[in-house]
């Protein structure tokens, strides 16, 4: 580069080398200046940055903001419905009164409530179809509508179907004793049913004298404290008194119940039932199916076409369509409030007649879209069976049909007659056989030699002296049975002597299972290994693996099974919860349920109320249901595992047999012969599916038909891989001890017994462990190896177990019980007879 230098003079200019120092450039990361952001701003206040301290409060701020929402949404949820009772967007609000004495009548209550003075106007008599003593009641005061009714509570099965559906209800109550003895049981069954919001009344209070009315409520509230803490007593002898009860029905708050809330239901008002005709081949007519037309207010949940519904005490059936009808208990007695349809269901007008009003189909079933009525799966009985027999299986066969059975029979019988003749040894060997096979085989022979025992235990030593003397204690019997003609004979009029011999063998059973549980005498006239061939031992019935799919039973083809239940639950119910499609919560509807025997009409006509509820997804299909119970304090006799109890499950009510477990937590549960009354047990059953929450009552029929609460309890889940065993226990006896070693009897009698059993632990009562060493001698003698030296007065154990599984005796039909009248009948007795 030239330069011009002062003088004019051309210079040089100087060029840096290869080793000119460089400095990097300002890195400014492309920044807005100063001046660039006050003129973007525009005068506007830059947002001052949020130090750790403040972000922390701000998120804080917000987690309190979001529960405050929540809680004003959740408050104004439970406000919109409670508003929505027996307003004129909700359905009426119902009512059922329940006397708990044999003294008061609820008859008194209901005629006082629809009174002129009480301020309700009677707008509908018998509102609900086959309950006598119902009527609806509107209130233009309180804007408000009830239907009130009131069912005779000695038919146990209608008063709990109307207390699943009821709003509130009203027990009235004697002004001094409270609740007698059958009211106390009505309230235990309808405790562990779920109790909805009730109100307690009680009669005859303004009859006494002014100065003796506080002491009596005083001691009314001390007895109704025990089962009601916090309830109010609600005089009612006047029409300002039915006024006050009427105002605090309208405005209490509602008890949720899980069972109901989550599913459609139903209370029948009006019900036809319209015979299937010749030509669609049903067998129509007063003995066979129809269609049953059911009107009534929707609870609930929306109501779907496409679900099943289930009518408690009858069945699960199809719906083929609903209509929207005119609502009969209408708030304002104006023109009647148009009823719209769901998401998806179109309205089609129907001529009704010219004095009947327009019927408006809301929606009609579709049947690729309906739920199936299949209950239990199909079943393949070739499914995992060989296609073809083997050689020795062939050669068994062919040497069976040349061997010709020879026999004596009668002369004159013919060759297919002797064919059905059967030889004492194959009838004994196919008993063996068919025990064997039997599942059941084990608990037979068990009890067949409890009772050996029990006989030869109750004989008497001196049993063998002559004739003479049996007559004598004959005649003695003879003389003392008439001795008193009166009272013992009247009260052995009731007693049912098969009954009181199979009582008294219960009670054994119990007792020797409690004294020892799960021992049992190894039998002399069979092998061990052939008689507990299905068991099996445990090194630890904690820890030791048991295969949940090994040899199961036939039944488990026919149920359903899901990979997990609980998540299975969660989705339906949330599937339910959010659902917007159907007739509407408060719309008066009718269904149309196809397929209806008569027998439901007939129950209709007999007096018993009929409820219905739309079944969630699935809840048709059977499976192994588990329900986790508690004895009731009130029934003290022997249950035993596998007998028949009925069951109140939900909405359902059926028979079956059940098994009873122990309620832990591992993976493996140990089942219990009878039913435990001092801590929770798991009852196993097949069963319809029904997802919990739900109330489950046990009660046992007697063979009279009274009908007794033995458990009651809740749903626990759904599980047909839930492990059950079945534990017997083998004992023997020390007969020679030695330091570490021991010489035991009567556990096994002989030697093919003790190898066969040699690799299962031993224990003993006092805490050792030991285990089988060799067999000495041909007896059942054998040496046994501990981790120290036996006492004289211990005993050796050996536990075995097996896998159980519940009886298939599903019976959805159940008997009504024998009414409390009949039952006061037999335990009472008059005064001549205690004379």
């Amino acid at each position: 580069m030239v330069k011009m230098a002062a003088n004019g003079e051309k210079q040089q200019g100087h060029r840096p080398g290869i080793y000119k120092q460089k400095n990097k450039g300002h890195k400014h990361g492309k920044h807005r200046t100063k001046g660039e952001i006050e003129r973007e701003n525009k005068g506007r206040v830059s947002v001052t940055a949020l130090t750790k301290k403040q972000r922390k409060e701000q998120k804080k701020m917000d987690r309190r903001h979001k529960a405050n929402q929540l809680r004003r949404n959740k408050k104004d949820m439970v406000l919109t419905e409670k508003r929505r009772l027996g307003s004129r967007d909700g359905p009426p609000h119902l009512v059922a009164v329940v006397a708990l004495h044999a003294g008061v009548d609820a008859g008194a209550v209901t005629r006082l409530l629809r009174g002129e003075g009480a301020g309700g106007v009677v707008h509908q008599e018998r509102c609900v179809s086959g309950v006598s003593d119902s009527f609806g009641l509107i209130l233009p005061r309180f804007k408000q509508r009830f239907t009130f009714l009131s069912h005779n509570t000695a038919d146990m099965h209608s008063l709990l179907d109307v207390a699943k559906i009821a709003d509130s209800l009203v027990f009235v109550l004697d002004s001094a004793e409270g609740w007698d003895s059958y009211g106390d049981y009505c309230l235990s069954c309808l405790f562990a049913q779920g109790l909805p919001s009730h109100a307690l009344v009680c009669q005859g209070v303004s009859d006494l004298p002014v100065k003796k009315r506080v002491e009596s409520k005083r001691a009314l509230s001390k007895i109704t404290e025990v089962r009601f803490p916090d309830a109010r007593l609600f005089p009612l002898d006047s029409e300002q008194d039915a006024t006050l009860l009427l105002r605090h029905l309208g405005t209490q708050r509602q008890r949720k119940l899980g069972f109901r809330s989550r599913r459609s239901h139903l209370l029948a008002q009006h019900v036809t039932f319209t015979p299937n005709g010749p030509a669609e081949g049903m067998g129509g007519g007063p003995t066979g199916l129809g269609t049953l037309c059911v009107s009534g207010y929707v609870r609930g949940r929306p109501l779907r076409v496409d679900r099943l519904v289930h009518i408690s005490g009858h069945g699960d059936f199809q719906l083929s369509q609903i209509d929207a009808s005119t609502d009969p208990l209408p708030l304002h007695l104006t023109t009647p409030r148009p009823a719209k349809p769901g998401k998806g269901g179109d309205v089609d007008m129907l001529d009704g007649g010219e004095d009947e009003a327009p019927v408006r189909v809301l929606m009609k079933a579709d049947p690729s879209c309906r739920e199936s009525l299949q209950t239990e799966a199909e079943v393949d009985p070739m499914d995992g069976e060989q296609t073809w027999p083997t050689e020795t299986e062939l050669l068994e066969a062919e040497e069976a049909r040349k061997n010709k059975r020879v026999m004596k029979v009668p002369k004159g019988t013919s060759d297919y007659q002797a064919t059905w003749i059967v030889d004492e040894d194959e009838e004994e060997n196919g008993e063996v056989d068919e025990e064997s096979s039997d599942d059941d085989d084990d608990d037979m022979m068990d009890e067949a030699l409890d009772g050996e025992d029990e006989e030869i235990n109750s004989q008497d030593p001196g049993s063998c002296c002559g004739s003479e003397e049996e007559e004598e204690e004959e005649e003695e019997e003879e003389v003392c049975s008439t001795e008193r003609p009166g009272a013992d004979q009247r009260y052995d009029e009731h007693m049912d002597e098969a009954a009181e011999e199979e009582g008294l063998k219960r009670y054994r059973e119990a007792r020797a299972n409690e004294m020892f549980p799960d021992e049992v005498d190894t039998p002399l006239d069979t092998l061990a290994k052939i008689r507990f061939q299905r068991y099996r031992g445990l090194k630890s019935f904690r820890s030791s693996p048991w295969d949940p799919m090994e040899n199961l039973p036939l039944n488990y083809s026919r149920i359903f099974q899901f990979q997990s239940f609980e998540r299975t639950r969660r989705r339906i119910l949330a599937e339910a919860a959010a659902e917007e499609e159907g007739a509407m919560v408060g719309w008066y509807v009718t269904l149309h349920i196809i397929d209806v025997p008569f027998s439901v009409m007939e129950s209709v006509q007999s007096g018993k109320p009929l409820v219905l509820v739309s079944l969630l997804p699935h809840e048709q299909k059977m499976s192994v249901m588990h329900v986790l119970v508690r004895r009731h304090p009130g029934n003290t006799e022997p249950i035993k595992s596998k007998e028949e109890l009925v069951f109140h499950c939900g909405f359902r009510r059926f028979r079956a047999s059940p098994i009873f477990s122990q309620h832990t937590s591992a993976d493996k549960h140990k089942m219990e012969r009878f039913l435990r009354p001092d801590a929770p047990s798991v009852v196993s059953v097949y069963a319809p599916i029904t997802f919990s929450p739900a109330g489950v009552l046990l009660f046992k029929q007697r063979n009279d038909g009274i009908q007794d609460l033995v458990a009651t309890g809740s749903l626990l889940s759904c599980d047909p891989q839930r492990i059950v065993l079945k534990r017997i226990v083998l004992s023997g006896h020390p007969f020679k001890i030695n330091r570490r070693s021991a010489v035991v009897r009567y556990m096994f009698f002989n030697r093919d017994d003790i190898m066969w059993f040699k690799p299962v632990e031993l224990r003993t009562k006092w805490g050792r462990r030991g285990h089988i060493k060799e067999a000495l001698g041909t007896h059942g003698h054998m040496k046994c190896v501990f981790d120290n030296q036996l006492r004289s007065q211990d005993t050796v154990l050996m536990n075995l177990y097996k896998r159980v599984y519940p009886r298939w005796t599903y019976d959805p039909y159940v008997p009504l019980p024998l009414p409390w009248v009949k039952r006061e009948g037999t335990v009472e007795m008059d005064d001549q007879d205690m004379e």
